[in-house]
């Protein structure tokens, strides 16, 4: 069952113009939209089914720097900043705390992985620091792992995705923003060679300029329109339990299992060391580009053959403006959570910090998260389909960093200068 977002009352009306349509009510095209509306720019949101039904709301909730690749790290850095000023800026709590992400290492060599990461970043004087088993044991008290060391920076954080979606939608639609829930876009309108609008399910809207951030869909909504963009889904279980009292505030990742504390009092948890990979067509189509990310993961990635293939088949890739969209036949992806991976996270943590024993489940649920061949995010103008900017395939990381990926796009597709250097996340780089 999905977590229940806060609920927000969005438009009920149509508008026929607007100046940038987002198709995507994610966070992603959440924090663009209100960007843009602080700089006065009219804005429409499109949602095929509810905001942040999806991986929005179905995500960890971390805020990292940690183990991000270097030129990942600035994005990083700039959502730090705006997380911290995101209960002012939008006038309510979305659950941001900064009390840190730890990692721990069973052994050497996933020590050495760390190490050599804080290397690779030690020209961005970042606060992260090695840690001994002392130190964990300091910092997360009542453990039982026998942990060869981990890593631990203080000034990363959390956020609470139930919440945050909603209060800068809310937030959004104060200063004018229009988001239009259960509205699937079909395809975009074009004029002298440019972006003029776009065709959805209950008619068109002419704009100047379009922000796709349709996450895993954004696949197949540019592969309709002869544009190729290299993302595959994966599917992450979560769970949560009820309120109890726990080791630490600090949210800590290891090689099998992840815990955060939740707004609840709970904690939310996860099994680090496997993700169900169901094979779709897209898979064995871009199975070439993906082969070494594959080598260097395959341990991590619970692969299988089923329902999902025969599923995703059944959705159309090529749609004319006048017919039903593949949008419109699935308006939320909601897969299952595996049980037996959830099992395997409880019980990995209870080994490593007892007190968990006491642990009850409250609920389990399931995201799918869209990832790239370099688990980069995707930020920019589609040089084909000139007024068409794409923020999507951001591989797991996209609520850590929406708010500044959104502003990333609102300053592409204004014009400003942008928040930090978008080349890393240029659509032409695959």
């Amino acid at each position: 069952m999905a977590p229940t977002i806060a609920p927000v009352n969005t438009s009920t009306e149509f508008p026929s113009a607007t100046g940038v349509v987002i198709i995507g009510g994610g966070i992603i095209g959440l924090t663009a939209a209100l960007a843009l509306a602080e700089r006065n720019i009219a804005v429409v949101v499109l949602e095929k089914g509810r905001i942040a039904g999806e991986q929005s709301s179905r995500n960890l909730g971390w805020v990292r720097k940690t183990s991000r690749h270097a030129h990942d790290i600035p994005l990083a850095l700039a959502a730090d900043r705006l997380w911290a000023q995101m209960p002012g800026r939008v006038g309510a709590d979305v659950g941001y705390r900064q009390e840190g992400i730890m990692f721990v290492a069973r052994n050497e060599a996933q020590m050495a992985m760390h190490e050599g990461w804080l290397k690779s970043v030690e020209h961005l004087s970042l606060d992260s620091q090695l840690l001994s088993h002392r130190e964990i044991a300091q910092r997360v008290p009542g453990g039982q792992g026998e942990w060869a060391g981990g890593i631990y920076t203080a000034s990363d954080a959390r956020a609470e995705p139930t919440l945050a979606s909603s209060a800068i939608a809310r937030a959004a639609m104060a200063l004018g923003v229009v988001i239009i829930e259960q509205c699937a876009v079909r395809t975009l309108q074009m004029s002298a060679g440019k972006v003029s609008g776009v065709v959805t399910e209950k008619g068109e809207i002419r704009c100047d300029q379009v922000l796709l951030a349709g996450g895993m869909w954004s696949r197949r909504f540019l592969g309709n329109l002869g544009v190729s963009l290299p993302t595959l889904a994966l599917t992450c279980s979560v769970l949560r339990t009820h309120p109890m009292q726990g080791p630490t505030e600090i949210a800590v990742g290891a090689p099998d299992f992840s815990f955060r504390k939740h707004k609840d009092g709970g904690f939310i948890i996860t099994q680090r060391g496997k993700l169900d990979a169901f094979l779709t067509l897209d898979h064995l189509l871009l199975a070439r580009q993906y082969m070494p990310q594959f080598r260097a993961q395959r341990s991590v990635l619970n692969v299988s053959l089923g329902k999902y293939f025969f599923n995703d088949l059944a959705l159309s890739r090529r749609w004319s403006a006048d017919s039903i969209s593949p949008f419109e036949r699935v308006r939320t992806q909601d897969p299952a959570a595996n049980p037996r991976l959830n099992n395997d996270a409880m019980n990995n943590l209870k080994a490593a910090w007892p007190v968990f024993e006491q642990a009850r489940i409250a609920q389990a649920w399931a995201g799918t998260i869209d990832v790239t061949p370099d688990s980069n995010p995707v930020i920019g103008p589609v040089e084909k389909i000139p007024g068409l900017t794409v923020a999507t395939g951001f591989s797991g990381h996209g609520f850590g960093t929406s708010p500044a990926a959104g502003q990333l796009a609102a300053d592409l597709i204004s014009g400003h200068p942008p928040i930090i250097d978008p080349s890393p996340y240029r659509f032409d780089r695959f």
